[in-house]
């Protein structure tokens, strides 16, 4: 197994717990392209429910929550809340450093 694939195990056994997720999510924000943030919400979802079960919970099809939660996607504050509740997170706000 490649370091990369063994990285990637790792990461998908860490972001079933819920804190690391939320990090992982609030790190990915830091980054000014909102890419990164859906490549991150991307493997939240993968690693937390899937895009099955995601898509039972949400009431959208698998269809539009991958291309919502693509580099290309664009998703609504309610379909990203609505990502965010089936996966256990939820969104917050906070000051600016």
């Amino acid at each position: 197994m490649n370091e990369t694939a063994k990285h990637d195990d790792w990461l998908f056994q860490q972001l079933q717990d819920a804190e690391f997720a939320a990090e992982y999510l609030n790190a990915a924000n830091e980054d000014d392209d909102p890419k990164t943030y859906l490549a991150a919400l991307r493997k939240v979802v993968d690693a937390r429910c899937g895009m099955t079960a995601l898509a039972a919970q949400t009431q959208l099809s698998r269809e539009t929550l991958y291309r919502t939660l693509s580099a290309r996607g664009n998703p609504t504050i309610k379909t990203l809340a609505a990502v965010l509740k089936a996966t256990g997170l939820r969104i917050s706000i906070a000051p600016a450093p």
